[in-house]
């Protein structure tokens, strides 16, 4: 068969042993599919969503209960970006359990961390959109714990919600920040991050005169392999559009206070619980950038891994960084529960 455009995205082979499912999870690819699903229906949403206090709730509805097949796109929307969040979380676990950050790797490390949480931040301004009553909470909690910043916390109130009251005046900018502040910088990440996986020699293996399995798969099956996730993938996300309908709430009017269960999105509940034990800078601000710190530092900071240890499960070389990453997942996760329970 002729190579396609598709077939000619991909190196010609790449190492065996590394390319099966069980070492890459398929999260990489994953993410890029649902990327992809949110890009096609984002837009097609837009063509009906109005970005107004007054209307971008009944807009919702009307997308949902109205439009043919609206309930279906947003249904797809949100179920791919809550996935896209948790195969993102699987990725990064991946990379540091096999030591795939190791150098030329560390700055594309970076880059990929940036795309998680310009995702995670992609996500929460979606759900912003709503504009019904149980944003209110949320929006009004992240945009005031930006104020507490020191020095610059009134600037970075204005330039996330233009100003005045989160609840009231905040939506527009929500709605830049998310068509065009977080999905362009995403755009271009994602793009540069591919490309790097290329230059910086595809998927991370042991070097030749240590690899113990030379065997490589061309870039057609390769390309068949991640059809066959796509299917699968796509199979998933439709079932769960059909029977599992995306959160709608009633709209919120002038004057709306905070109402419903008065939560963060499940992806801030372990920030939310954290905020109980007292200052909101210090657990709302800068705990959570110190872990993102942390994590960022692991190519860096830590012991660098083995060259045998490359493209390996859990190898014994980067023990203290997969630790790490292990007690940061179970803080986050265990808060997460915690808060959600309440």
């Amino acid at each position: 068969m002729r190579p396609s455009f598709f077939h000619h995205l991909h190196p010609p082979t790449i190492p065996a042993a590394q390319s099966r499912w069980r070492y890459t999870l398929g999260a990489g690819g994953t993410a890029l599919f649902l990327m992809l699903i949110l890009g096609v229906t984002g837009i097609l949403e837009m063509f009906y969503y109005v970005p107004t206090p007054a209307e971008a709730a009944l807009s919702v509805q009307t997308i949902t209960y109205h439009v043919p097949f609206g309930g279906f796109i947003r249904n797809l929307h949100y179920w791919s970006a809550q996935i896209l969040l948790i195969v993102s979380a699987i990725h990064l676990l991946r990379v540091v359990f096999t030591a795939a950050y190791s150098h030329p790797r560390r700055f594309n490390y970076l880059l990929g961390l940036a795309l998680f949480v310009i995702s995670i931040l992609l996500d929460f301004t979606g759900y912003i959109l709503r504009w019904d009553v149980d944003i209110c909470y949320p929006l009004l909690t992240g945009t005031n714990l930006l104020k507490t910043t020191p020095l610059i916390g009134d600037f970075l109130h204005r330039i996330t919600i233009g100003g005045g009251e989160a609840c009231s005046t905040g939506l527009l900018r929500m709605y830049t920040w998310h068509i065009f502040g977080l999905t362009l910088p995403v755009i271009v990440l994602g793009i540069w991050h591919a490309f790097r996986v290329r230059r910086d020699g595809g998927i991370a293996v042991p070097p030749p005169q240590v690899r113990a399995d030379n065997e490589r798969i061309s870039r057609s099956e390769l390309v068949r392999r991640e059809a066959l996730a796509m299917f699968i993938v796509g199979i998933a996300v439709i079932l769960l559009s059909i029977f599992i309908p995306a959160p709608i709430a009633a709209a919120m009017t002038q004057g709306s206070t905070i109402t419903g269960e008065a939560k963060a999105p499940w992806f801030f509940l372990w920030i939310q619980q954290m905020l109980k034990w007292g200052d909101p800078f210090l657990w709302g601000i800068v705990a959570p950038l110190g872990i993102l710190t942390l994590v960022a530092l692991i190519p860096y900071i830590f012991p660098q891994p083995a060259d045998a240890d490359i493209g390996t499960w859990f190898p014994k070389s980067n023990r203290l960084a997969q630790w790490a990453l292990i007690l940061i997942s179970l803080t986050v996760t265990i808060l997460t529960l915690l808060a959600n329970a309440n």
